[in-house]
């Protein structure tokens, strides 16, 4: 089959984003006329992951994340400079004949979306997303099903996504029982920010309002910035509420997402085609203050 074809299989499982649709999902390098000798999920399409790809004798890299370091991931490098690191890692793939295919707003477009099916399968948590709320805005909240501590909640999610360590913010022998996945905290994301009758009101202050509503514990944003959500929740944690966040960083957060492709791509594109999950791993490394 060719890898035209695959992908072709691809864009009508998921919805049609309609034909102006000119966002960052397609092909980032590569002809996808070729046959397919096999397929490769990864979250995001590193040197790593490519050099892993080779190995595996596979030629389709399905990737989520962005292959360029521009933002809107062009399929050619476009800032007025050259980039060398770019131009090896494309020639690495090209050379190998490897076609990299980024699927994001389509998989995000899915329903249910395509990565946090794969967040919540993977952590155990599928049967624990409670529906009995108003919900938390954008994301999903998972009621555990019984209380664990921060320290065995950063374990698990350690262990169970393949990290070297986590930022959190929370005291360690804290009980929790509700978490909520929620989107990127940075200014303008999902909820515009509007003042109204002299209210203010953005997507921050939209959990804030649910996290006090259904008495949500924790947090495991994407994005972050300091100042409005984490510090409500640092506060919380000073005046002795039993909060938490765990800030594990937004490749991290979707990594079991590109784990589930692999569970689904088989379907999609049938028999005779190999599917094989690379882990991306974990880019950060941690020196704290006592292992200096």
């Amino acid at each position: 089959m060719k890898i035209s074809e695959i992908i072709q299989k691809i864009e009508e499982y998921h919805p049609d984003l309609g034909p102006d649709y000119n966002g960052c999902d397609g092909v980032k390098c590569g002809n996808p006329d070729l046959e397919c000798t096999g397929i490769v999920t990864a979250l995001v399409p590193t040197v790593e992951v490519i050099k892993k790809t080779i190995e595996l004798g596979c030629n389709f890299l399905y990737v989520h994340e962005p292959t360029s370091y521009l933002t809107p991931d062009f399929a050619v490098w476009k800032a007025d400079f050259k980039c060398d690191v770019y131009d090896e890692k494309i020639k690495l793939a090209e050379d190998h004949g490897i076609v990299i295919y980024r699927d994001h707003d389509h998989t995000h477009a899915h329903r249910p979306d395509g990565i946090f099916t794969g967040v919540l399968k993977y952590m155990g948590w599928s049967e624990c997303v409670d529906t009995t709320g108003k919900g938390i805005p954008f994301g999903y909240v998972v009621n555990l099903p019984k209380e664990e501590t921060v320290e065995d909640i950063i374990t698990e999610l350690i262990e169970k996504i393949g990290m070297n360590g986590t930022r959190y913010i929370g005291r360690a022998k804290d009980k929790i029982k509700k978490i909520a996945l929620v989107g990127h905290i940075y200014p303008e994301a999902f909820i515009p920010s509007s003042e109204k009758d002299g209210y203010y009101t953005d997507y921050t202050t939209e959990i804030i309002r649910t996290m006090q509503e259904e008495n949500i514990d924790a947090i495991i944003p994407g994005e972050i910035i300091e100042w409005n959500l984490l510090s409500y929740i640092r506060d919380a944690v000073s005046l002795g509420e039993h909060k938490a966040c765990f800030n594990i960083g937004h490749f991290n957060w979707e990594e079991l997402g590109a784990k589930y492709a692999a569970d689904w791509l088989p379907e999609v594109v049938g028999q005779g085609v190999s599917v094989t999950y690379v882990p991306t791993g974990d880019m950060w490394s941690y020196q704290t203050r006592e292992g200096r």
